[in-house]
């Protein structure tokens, strides 16, 4: 009898996976491949919410096929009714022999239901194989289903001595074409993107997904702004997008402010305030209860600064270009006052680097929220 490679079909399952980025949320990532007689016969992938999962679209693909075959897939097949039937149905009335899952699904209602049930129907099942890749993949659904909070990124670009605009408030441009290119990408990825309102004022952003060859997805357009300063003529609240835009303000901002800008279709989110500024715990708190499991947030430096104070923060994407402005007074990646010892710094664990032109992309999670995913 041939041998089965199980790790090359799970690796073909995680690459299907893939190609759902940025359409599934809340749900995860999800691809699977049906294999009979080492040969792949039916194969699909969670390609958007309330559409089929992978199994179903594998399962599917095989045809008459999937009766005696394996069926590996990225999560635990779902053993509930949601916008879709179970999936364990499908692969017991398929027929399918074997079951091979690389991550149990962490979502404490269903935990061990799929994997639980199939054992019952005298279906053979492994899992753990290429876990921590899975894992990787659907970072953001893990932590908010733990948590109901989003997983919060940070992305800033930077000049080697750590600016991240001249004195005058240039930042155009500080990275290269490939790295905004790649930024783009990852807002498509995320259910939303936030920055200050002195980033507004300055650059007049329209936070918007520009993807050459497809439509991205715009993510949700958060604002922190206490005192409710934004300019009614701000980009921003002028937007043809699928998305919504969200200023979280404080209780002083006036009723008449309020109500002006609401008519623009924008949201107002009053949120607790904290020496002066949105208290972001809090606010990380209200956005997970607005379903939103995964936040990006492009500055500017003192919303970078308070994020990392205040301990919210997962991971961190900095862009270093070859440049230096060689003075002491552009805005920093961070303003405010930092530790007085080295020894509480922040630090970073599994570190990627990569290129992108000539920038240098370095990919961290912070240590202290590890234990969340």
């Amino acid at each position: 009898m041939k041998k089965i490679d199980d790790k090359a079909f799970m690796k073909m399952a995680l690459d299907l996976a893939v190609k759902g980025r940025g359409f599934t949320s809340p749900n995860p990532m999800v691809g699977a491949v049906v294999v009979k007689d080492g040969i792949v016969v039916g194969s699909g992938y969670h390609e958007a919410v309330g559409k089929a999962h992978a199994e179903v679209n594998a399962i599917k693909d095989a045809g008459n096929s999937a009766k005696g075959a394996t069926l590996y897939v990225t999560l635990e097949p779902c053993n509930h009714h949601g916008r879709t039937p179970p999936c364990t149905e499908k692969i017991k009335d398929a027929g399918i022999r074997r079951v091979v899952v690389a991550m149990k699904d962490p979502n404490l209602d269903v935990k061990g239901g799929g994997i639980d049930y199939l054992k019952r129907q005298g279906i053979d099942i492994s899992s753990g194989l290429y876990e921590d890749r899975a894992k990787r993949l659907n970072e953001a659904y893990i932590k908010y289903v733990k948590t109901k909070r989003p997983f919060v990124i940070i992305k800033c670009a930077a000049t080697l001595d750590g600016r991240i605009a001249t004195r005058t408030g240039d930042s155009r441009w500080v990275s290269g074409e490939e790295s905004r290119m790649f930024v783009h990408r990852l807002r498509h990825t995320v259910d939303a993107i936030m920055v200050g309102i002195d980033t507004v004022k300055k650059d007049n952003p329209r936070l918007t997904t520009r993807i050459e060859g497809m439509k991205g997805q715009d993510p949700i357009r958060i604002i922190l702004d206490t005192h409710l300063s934004i300019s009614k003529d701000a980009k921003i609240l002028h937007l043809d997008s699928d998305s919504d835009t969200i200023i979280a303000t404080g209780a002083s901002a006036s009723k008449d402010r309020k109500a002006a800008i609401e008519k623009k279709g924008v949201r107002i989110l009053e949120s607790s305030v904290k020496d002066g500024l949105i208290d972001l715990d809090i606010l990380i708190e209200s956005l997970g209860g607005l379903g939103i499991t995964s936040l990006l947030i492009e500055g500017g430096s003192r919303v970078i600064a308070s994020s990392l104070s205040a301990r919210i923060v997962n991971k961190v994407i900095f862009f270093y270009a070859p440049r230096i402005l060689g003075g002491d007074d552009g805005v920093p990646i961070c303003a405010g006052a930092g530790p007085e010892l080295m020894s509480e710094s922040i630090p970073l664990k599994d570190i990627n680097v990569r290129r992108f032109g000539d920038d240098v992309m370095i990919e961290g999670y912070i240590d202290t929220c590890s234990q969340e995913l």
